[in-house]
């Protein structure tokens, strides 16, 4: 994991200085709340509908157990006992008092945490594959890379202003996990055909919101050393070109679009040679301090089978159905990654109470060599896990509420907050989830239905990442009623697409009913280990649609 060195300590202690003195000056009305706004953005804290919002960076979504019990401290001592998980891999507390926004600040410090970059339009929090430095499908881990964009682009004079907020995403394995082509920068480490060279694949022009588009490869192969420089040059051509005059038209993705993406890269490699690269580009030998930052933590060499795991799973089934689950094949031989879910049902998705931080804090600490990542998802991972620990694992887990064994099933539900926090939401998404986890709640179903998608946003800003799910959920205002448009057939992974929309808005009531034909067609269409995805794009959507207008409409 990355350690502060003595820049980065003396500019977030510098930052919360600064940040103390304009609270005060808002709190004894020297400063306006226009006036303020700008301010507290660049510092995580936004105005939400019924309260202050702090959002805190989770880069590439790697925490210590030191850390995340600060966190749980924070929401005991300044929120209301939880925090959420964010899909940007952020945690986000709903309830602090502005007058009490500078002591937290103080106490992310301590740990090495801080709210820079978590909002405004400037590059935002960097994130990465959850599994990074563990899976089996690792070309190279992608921490580094995500690590080296966070140094770079952190304060970035030219990039704090850019035309609208800027997200990028970074992957090492085969399989996408981090959603890069929905990011406005997404980039694969590849292996260069011919030279086997460690390459990046770079996209841009990704991104979900009320134009969702899917990235555009410009440079399947770009040297590692050319990294910053190339960044700096698609910033510059966005920043110079990109659209100020209407908020909704100033995303990268628009740009490109507008001009081609064979256009756009063109003026991109203009503007990368123009510039100095050796001057941009990070030295070798700081590229190096980084990535030993992440080597490999010291494994111990175990049997690739535990006898202790397998009598486990023999002796009880609820344990071998979370085993298969929840954990993930590890690159060590006696090793396993553990999915804890944040999605049991009834339970906002992505909210951890503090006792809960505490739990997770403590099993990463003892089980997974002081780490934890978070998902974007919204989900907590454990990545250095024995087999023989598993059953301790599941058992404290349990009791702390944790132990759902749904990742990557229909409840494990991706939502936004919704109306029942954001300032920007239509509609509801937290009680439309908990209706269609109780709805599917049944863990034999769950199983019999397979991996299933399903993301839920509150309003046109897509922060739940409808677009790609496979089943999407969107909570708009119609004539003063919540209505839910519902899609079909998006992807986050490596075959990126965007939803469908089946047909007219429902009421929140008919949304669980909708969702149970949807997969009920799937069911007595699919083929032999045919997942949903998959059937989806053989089928089409006609059969979906059909089963969809069945829908029993609610009285008006």
């Amino acid at each position: 994991m990355y350690r502060y060195d003595e820049f980065d300590e003396r500019f977030v202690r510098e930052r919360v200085a600064q940040f103390a003195d304009q609270v005060a000056r808002r709190l004894d009305g020297s400063l306006s709340e226009d006036e303020f706004k700008p301010l507290r953005l660049k510092n995580g804290v936004y105005l939400q509908l019924h309260a202050y919002m702090l959002r805190i960076a989770v880069p590439y979504g790697t925490l210590n157990a030191r850390q995340l019990r600060q966190l749980a401290l924070i929401g005991e001592r300044y929120d209301r006992g939880y925090g959420h998980f964010t899909t940007r891999t952020n945690l986000q507390f709903n309830w602090p008092k502005l007058r009490d926004i500078p002591a937290i600040l103080g106490l992310l410090a301590d740990v090495e945490m801080h709210c820079i970059q978590t909002s405004g339009n400037c590059i935002r929090n960097v994130t990465a594959d959850h599994f990074a430095g563990v899976a089996r499908d690792e070309i190279e881990d992608p921490r580094p890379t995500a690590e080296l964009i966070r140094q770079w682009s952190s304060g970035h004079p030219e990039f704090s202003y850019l035309p609208r907020k800027f997200k990028i995403a970074v992957t090492g394995a085969q399989e996408d996990r981090a959603v890069t082509r929905a990011h406005d920068i997404g980039l694969r480490l590849r292996r260069h055909p011919d030279t086997q060279e460690t390459c990046y694949e770079v996209s841009v022009g990704g991104g979900l919101g009320r134009t969702p588009m899917i990235g555009k490869v410009v440079r399947d192969y770009l040297p590692k050393k050319d990294l910053l420089a190339y960044l700096e040059a698609i910033l510059r051509v966005y920043n110079l070109e990109g659209r100020r005059d209407n908020k909704y038209k100033a995303r990268v993705k628009i740009l490109v679009h507008e001009i081609g993406a064979e256009e756009f890269a063109r003026r991109v490699e203009a503007e990368f040679a123009r510039l100095d690269g050796p001057s941009i580009n990070a030295d070798p030998e700081e590229v190096a301090r980084i990535a030993a930052y992440f080597a490999p933590p010291a494994y111990e060499t175990l049997p690739a089978v535990s006898n202790t795991l397998e009598a486990a799973r023999a002796a009880n089934p609820a344990f071998a159905r979370w085993v298969e689950v929840n954990t993930t094949a590890h690159k060590v031989p006696g090793y396993t990654a553990v999915t804890i879910s944040l999605k049991p049902a009834g339970q906002a998705p992505g909210d951890a109470t503090s006792a809960q931080m505490r739990t997770v804090a403590d099993l990463a600490e003892r089980y997974s060599l002081d780490e934890l990542r978070v998902t974007h998802a919204q989900n907590l991972v454990l990545p250095h896990v024995r087999l023989r620990d598993l059953p301790a694992i599941w058992r404290t887990l349990g009791e702390a509420g944790l132990a759902e064994a749904n990742i990557g099933l229909v409840t494990d539900i991706i939502s936004c907050p919704g109306l029942d926090y954001c300032a920007l939401a239509t509609a509801r998404s937290i009680p439309i989830a908990q209706a269609i986890q109780q709805r599917f709640a049944d863990a034999q179903r769950q199983r019999e239905i397979g991996p299933l998608g399903i993301k839920i946003s509150g309003c046109i800003n897509a922060c739940g990442h409808h677009h790609v799910g496979h089943i999407g959920i969107l909570g708009l205002e119609k004539r003063g009623i919540e209505s839910y448009q519902i899609t079909l057939g998006g992807d986050a992974g490596e075959n990126a697409a965007i939803g469908e929309i089946l047909g007219p808005g429902l009421a929140a009531e008919e949304v669980p009913a909708a969702i149970e034909r949807i997969v009920a067609v799937y069911l007595a269409e699919r083929l032999e280990a045919e997942s949903f995805i998959d059937a989806v794009r053989r089928l089409g959507l006609a059969p979906f649609k059909a089963a969809f207008q069945e829908v029993p409409r609610a009285a008006a």
